[in-house]
């Protein structure tokens, strides 16, 4: 008798473990917090807060401007000499690829700084030409107050850690806006083309 009461609470803890793990990972679909942060934007697909930027020519922007075109969205300092240094690559390689969308402003490649204090016009003008970035298509900026900053951070998913040398860790993606100003799409860097070929088939 004591076994079969081992073995049915050991089965009973089964079940309710097993349940448990099914709600806190969405039924098994999300074991990371970026896998449900991914998830979470296609199922409610959050409004990007009008916030204003400061450009790399030094003009202001409202995000709620840039309403009725797509927005490929990244997140940048100026001195990363990892992800951003990669991510800048591929947003010129988008402009090659996208240059008609880019053109005629039914697209629009945006990077946003999260370190503004360092990140002046020309630190943001000098990232955009250190991959021979056009003016057409492709915004660099930077918040134009800290509040502003965390609600772009908080909307995006975004995570800034100081990394103690002058530096900060931070994930990196490409994120996709929608015409309606929301964030609906997470995209993995790494694979300019694939994101190329999505937005082409969103465009009309």
């Amino acid at each position: 008798m004591p076994i079969l009461r081992t073995l049915l609470a050991s089965a009973l803890l089964l079940v309710f473990g097993g349940a448990v793990l099914t709600v806190a990972t969405d039924g098994f679909h999300a074991f990371t917090s970026e896998t449900a942060r991914r998830l979470a934007v296609r199922r409610e697909p959050p409004p990007v807060p009008a916030v204003t930027l400061e450009t790399q020519s030094g003009a202001h922007v409202n995000l709620a401007e840039l309403r009725g075109r797509w927005v490929l969205v990244d997140f940048i300092y100026t001195r990363c000499l990892t992800w951003c240094l990669a991510l800048g690559g591929e947003f010129a390689q988008l402009q090659d690829q996208l240059a008609a969308p880019l053109a005629d402003g039914r697209l629009v490649l945006l990077s946003i700084s999260f370190d503004p204090a360092h990140d002046t016009p020309a630190e943001l003008a000098a990232y955009r030409q250190r991959f021979r970035g056009r003016d057409h298509g492709w915004l660099v900026a930077r918040p134009t107050s800290e509040g502003d900053l965390q609600q772009l951070l908080h909307t995006f998913g975004v995570t800034v850690v100081p990394d103690g040398i002058d530096g900060y860790v931070h994930n990196a993606a490409i994120q996709v806006v929608d015409p309606q100003g929301r964030l609906v799409l997470i995209l993995d860097a790494g694979n300019p083309q694939a994101v190329a070929q999505l937005m082409r088939r969103k465009l009309p």
